[in-house]
């Protein structure tokens, strides 16, 4: 069935994984490999299912910016919300909010911890002006007070970490399968 979870994530991968962000974006490594590099790092972690499938899917919204208004190199495409919107009828909170969240955490990290901003890739730099820039103020203490803000963080701990060219993992295939284990039940109609 086309509206299968799997089956979107899998044609998403497949039509964007080999692309990377292009201008002051760019990466040194395609959307896939970064994807399966931040999954494997959250694994090696020992991190929960969920948040391991979450390292996997944080940036799915970066397709769907793409399907919506094509590539926006020089604005916000609010890739975090545009994930949760696709994601959160398959997927419990566990999965949903870090994905939400780990914009917010790069905001937070760079507010807290004065050398996390030197070792940010000049894409995520770049991303990071667009995206409001470091929090101040209330805003520190009202992310650290949110559900899953603790989870975010690691996220976005991966997430600076999994751009490493060439660097070995497992197939998405793999990670679908794990996917498939934390998804919620299918929806009766």
């Amino acid at each position: 069935m086309a509206s299968d979870i799997l089956e979107r994530i899998e044609h998403w991968f497949a039509l964007h994984g080999a692309t990377s962000y292009e201008g002051e974006r760019r990466e040194s490594v395609s959307a896939l490999a970064h994807a399966l590099q931040c999954a494997q790092l959250a694994e090696d972690a020992r991190a929960d299912p969920s948040l391991v499938v979450a390292a996997l899917l944080h940036d799915v919204g970066h397709f769907v910016a793409i399907a919506d208004v094509g590539a926006m190199a020089d604005v916000d495409d609010v890739h975090e919300l545009r994930g949760v919107a696709v994601l959160v009828r398959d997927f419990p909170p566990a999965v949903v909010e870090p994905i939400r969240l780990h914009v917010a955490a790069k905001r937070w990290l760079t507010a807290v911890e004065p050398a996390y901003l030197r070792g940010l890739s000049p894409a995520s730099v770049h991303s990071l002006a667009q995206q409001g820039g470091p929090f101040k103020g209330d805003a520190i203490a009202r992310f650290e007070a949110l559900p899953f803000a603790e989870d975010a963080v690691r996220l976005r701990r991966w997430d600076d970490l999994a751009k490493t060219p060439g660097r070995a993992t497992p197939p998405l295939g793999y990670y679908l399968a794990l996917v498939d284990e934390v998804r919620l039940p299918a929806r009766v109609m």
